[in-house]
């Protein structure tokens, strides 16, 4: 059985290791220290730690404020109140200044489960992605998580991350080199390419074993910063394999696949399709079962790939 990780649990050890080494790193939340996990650099660095209640858009105008004078603010909330309930703040306050700061979005997508529509982020990429100068990122479990939020310090502007709640396994060790913008491949295959991020990475990684006992050798990418988006290896996967189907747990309008779209139009065209929500809000339940009711675990991204190959025949 393999250990499952919480990308949670490696935002909040990345926090730990920021704190030590930069004095600037300052961390916000807004009521959510035990859920978003922040709770540990608090106390570590209680002069460093800012929890404003339930006060969305003030924690993004106070973190702006923080930019301002030096710090590194990174504001910790759940992804459907970092993106939704504070655009306004965000375009204005963050964006439109390009300040220094990093918003980090927890429990993305609908695999928070039982806590419902109301709380389960499916178009926080979109929004995000649309906004100028944005870095927008959504990492896969420990090692990535942790690298990808060090990186996200290091860089100077805004930043948002999207991380999951649920568990997943670990794929990468420690020479693991992340760089923002630039995508990993992580299985070589000429039949089609998955391209996939966060959760989504497992599911591809799973229908790849499934298509292999088939004689399907697909290619399987980890596009872990949706923006800036790595032209050269989508461009080259659409080129070299002939066929994509992307799988994000996300609204199919603004997110992955329509950014990898955008890419493939432009660049080389190729059959698409997208594995991901059908424009619906999701419901409360079981985290795998909404995930399979809502046609986002591998036997979709398997029949997906299946139907690429069939429309690279006509």
């Amino acid at each position: 059985m393999p250990n499952l990780v919480e990308s949670r649990d490696a935002f909040a050890q990345a926090l730990l290791e920021l704190g030590e080494e930069n004095p600037n790193v300052t961390v916000l939340t807004a009521d959510l220290a035990t859920s978003t996990k922040v709770g540990v650099f608090a106390k570590r660095f209680p002069n460093r730690f800012i929890d404003v209640g339930i006060a969305e858009q003030n924690m993004i105008s106070i973190a702006a404020g923080l930019a301002t004078c030096g710090k590194i603010p990174i504001v910790s909330t759940l992804a459907v109140f970092a993106s939704e309930r504070v655009c306004n703040q965000v375009m204005i306050s963050v964006a439109y200044p390009k300040l220094n700061v990093k918003i980090v979005g927890t429990h993305g997508g609908i695999s928070v489960g039982k806590d419902g529509a109301t709380h389960q982020s499916i178009c926080d990429l979109a929004i995000m992605r649309s906004i100028p100068g944005m870095v927008v990122m959504a990492p896969y479990a420990n090692v990535e998580t942790r690298k990808c939020v060090k990186a996200a310090a290091n860089y100077v502007g805004p930043v948002y991350i999207r991380l999951g709640r649920e568990p997943v396994p670990e794929i990468f060790d420690e020479t693991y080199d992340f760089h923002i913008g630039k995508a990993v491949v992580l299985k070589d295959g000429g039949d089609a390419t998955i391209v996939a991020n966060g959760l989504m990475i497992h599911e591809a990684l799973k229908a790849y074993e499934k298509l292999l006992l088939e004689g399907i050798k697909t290619e399987v990418i980890d596009l872990h910063t949706i923006k800036p988006i790595d032209v050269n290896t989508i461009s080259k996967a659409a080129r070299e394999t002939g066929g994509i189907v992307t799988a994000e747990e996300h609204n199919i309008y603004g997110g992955v696949g329509s950014a990898v779209a955008e890419v493939v139009v432009e660049n080389y065209p190729v059959p698409m399709i997208r594995v991901g929500l059908k424009d619906t809000f999701g419901e409360s339940g079981v985290p795998y079962d909404l995930l399979k009711k809502y046609g986002l675990v591998d036997i979709n991204i398997v029949d997906a790939v299946k139907s690429i190959i069939e429309k690279k025949k006509r």
